[in-house]
């Protein structure tokens, strides 16, 4: 290996680090406010990378039907509750109401917009919106009953989350593999390093996106309304801050997030109705290393990660999956090791 491969090599491992990195990010964001192992995280840059690839065609994605039947079962479910507490019919419609405005304005918005063929840049933004609605709808119908629920029965419904969103992903969007056109087609080079537009856009977008994160809880008071939730649960809860509208924050966030990996790697790879799992795996991996508690900790995590999947790429390309994989297998045990075991009760 000289050194023009092993640079070719880095520059593909950082590409690949920095989406696994937002992933990984994900992860934590939800687990330490939810506690919630997110496993469907991947899902949400399948279904970003494959509503953008319907949109190209001038179809309507299907995440747009989707997304209103989980609009319309979260209305129910929140009239329910509302007609259970108040016994009011008129504030019984308005829970509904104000479940279903928003996915019900962004479906009608890309419905419209579909056959109209706008530039990428709409399609993309359309794209984004349709699976970060996702993400408040998920909880309410998933896991906003089970908010109080161990870690395990929360661990269980979320596997159960990914087969449902895997098998709807192959209903709604078929077999057949997408690759999405690069938002910028030129090749650069910087002395003897070269590399693509679309590289270095997926190294700025993951960066700006991380500065923002950091704002955002560091700065904002509803940042810092989440990092209450995720220290302490029902210290929140006691101060105000209602943790089911915490946790239907952090999945729209994490929809977000994916939505918007699966738009940066969307040109460089083909992907499938499957293929979020493995990328977020890969982000799973990432959070892991850093405890699914540090931010940073994941972020170091996620460029390890990617540069030795691109390492592996070169030296022994059909056992990468399990060199990336098998790198979690210590690290558990370190940890394991390290700290000490409470009951799960407490």
């Amino acid at each position: 290996m000289d050194f023009s491969i092993a640079s070719i090599l880095m520059l593909d491992g950082l590409s690949n680090g920095a989406v696994y990195a937002l992933l990984g990010l994900a992860t934590v964001l939800v687990f330490t406010v939810t506690r919630i192992i997110f496993i469907p995280q991947g899902e949400f840059v399948a279904y970003g990378a494959l509503s953008l690839a319907m949109l190209q065609a001038g179809r309507v994605p299907g995440t747009v039907w989707l997304l209103l039947i989980l609009a319309g079962l979260a209305a129910l479910m929140d009239a329910a509750a509302a007609w259970q507490h108040q016994r009011s019919a008129l504030r019984t419609l308005r829970a509904a109401l104000r479940t279903l405005a928003l996915p019900a304005l962004i479906a009608g918005l890309t419905v419209w917009a579909a056959p109209q063929q706008f530039g990428l840049a709409v399609q993309a933004l359309l794209s984004l919106a349709l699976v970060t609605a996702f993400g408040p709808l998920i909880y309410r119908v998933a896991f906003q009953s089970l908010q109080d629920a161990s870690p395990l029965v929360l661990l269980i419904v979320s596997v159960g989350v990914h087969f449902a969103m895997t098998g709807l992903a192959l209903m709604f969007f078929g077999a057949e593999g997408f690759r999405n056109p690069p938002f910028w087609d030129e090749h650069l080079s910087l002395g003897s390093l070269a590399f693509t537009g679309q590289s270095l856009i997926i190294w700025l977008s993951s960066a700006a996106l991380i500065v923002l994160l950091w704002l955002f809880f560091e700065r904002s008071l509803h940042g810092k309304a989440l990092r209450a939730t995720a220290v302490n649960r029902l210290g929140a809860r006691l101060m105000g801050i209602p943790t089911h509208v915490a946790g239907q924050a952090s999945l729209a966030m994490a929809a977000l997030i994916g939505a918007l990996a699966g738009l940066l790697i969307g040109p460089t790879t083909t992907l499938f109705y499957d293929s979020g799992f493995l990328i977020g795996l890969k982000g799973f991996v990432a959070a892991v290393m850093g405890g699914l508690a540090s931010y940073p900790g994941a972020l170091l995590g996620a460029l390890f990660v990617g540069m030795v999947e691109a390492f592996a790429s070169f030296w022994a390309s059909a056992f990468k999956e399990v060199i990336v994989f098998t790198l979690i297998l210590p690290l558990l045990l370190w940890r394991s090791l390290r700290s000490g075991h409470t009951d799960e009760e407490h």
